[in-house]
């Protein structure tokens, strides 16, 4: 970013009145002040002004001619999947673009009225069989959730306008995958009882581990069951966590229901981005 003039004439000033050569030329001492020194009109002024002038003009030259590369660089080359996301992340509801651009003119708004636009909390873009699947969650109660319909209206035609020419791309937004764990939790029965809870302190800490987990996982990121367990493990009072059937089931926006549960093998990465739990029902704790 370009400096001022005052910038560059008070870091020349201050190197110049620092030189000890100088000061025995001018007979000032060194480190004082240039205005205390010299007036408005000294030539050293002038000189200083002017010099101080053509650099700033220099820097802001420079500082148009990125911009210009930039904007090159932005019209012409395609874009990647990590492009959109910011996009998706940027989308205002409620704003319009500029014309032509992929951007919003936010001139006359207040930073919590841009902040409230931004709806799009969480974003994954990945490639997948020759298109784009850009993947999209807001927030309701502190809770992961999918946009409204209106305001998914509203991203889609904002995308429309700000994806590259020829580029296909599917946006999903919908619920939660829902995970689905049966397991058996060996206990220390000192420490937790029948039913998985703290006999100290009256909580149930299986459970709390399990949601942890599901709190740390980025969006779309892959669920490994090894992973879990070795969390749950981790349980005061827990000896052995033992995963033997997990399942998930996945939202079907065409029909509006889950689709029937399916395993889980090792690892999944969630179709919608993220997942729930509806209840733990399927947690027997051996004491």
């Amino acid at each position: 970013m370009a400096r001022t003039k005052s910038q560059i004439k008070a870091e020349m000033t201050m190197s110049f009145m620092a030189n000890s050569t100088l000061s025995s030329i001018y007979g000032f001492t060194p480190g004082t002040s240039f205005e205390a020194e010299f007036s408005l009109v000294s030539l050293e002024n002038i000189i200083f002004e002017i010099v101080a002038l053509m650099v700033e003009l220099h820097e802001k030259m420079f500082d148009q001619n990125v911009v210009e590369v930039l904007e090159i660089i932005e019209t012409k080359m395609p874009h990647r999947a990590s492009w959109y996301r910011t996009k998706a992340l940027s989308f205002q509801y409620g704003f319009d673009l500029i014309t032509d651009t992929d951007k919003y003119d936010n001139n006359g708004f207040t930073d919590e009225q841009i902040e409230a636009s931004k709806i799009i909390k969480y974003s994954a873009v990945t490639q997948n069989g020759g298109q784009l699947l850009i993947k999209i969650a807001s927030e309701s109660n502190d809770l992961l959730a999918p946009i409204t319909p209106p305001q998914k209206q509203a991203f889609d035609a904002y995308v429309r306008e700000i994806a590259d020419c020829g580029v296909k791309y599917i946006v999903i937004n919908n619920p939660a995958d829902i995970l689905l764990l049966n397991m058996k939790v060996f206990c220390d029965p000192l420490v937790l009882d029948s039913t998985g809870m703290s006999i100290l302190y009256g909580n149930y800490p299986v459970q709390e581990a399990i949601l942890q987990y599901m709190k740390e996982l980025p969006f779309n990121g892959e669920l490994v069951l090894f992973d879990l367990e070795t969390k749950i493990k981790a349980v005061d009072g827990v000896k052995i966590p033992d995963i033997f059937n997990a399942q998930s089931q996945i939202y079907d926006i065409g029909s509006g229901t889950y689709q029937p549960a399916q395993p889980i093998t090792v690892k999944i990465v969630p179709d919608s981005g993220y997942f729930k739990i509806l209840n733990f029902d399927n947690i027997t704790y051996v004491v």
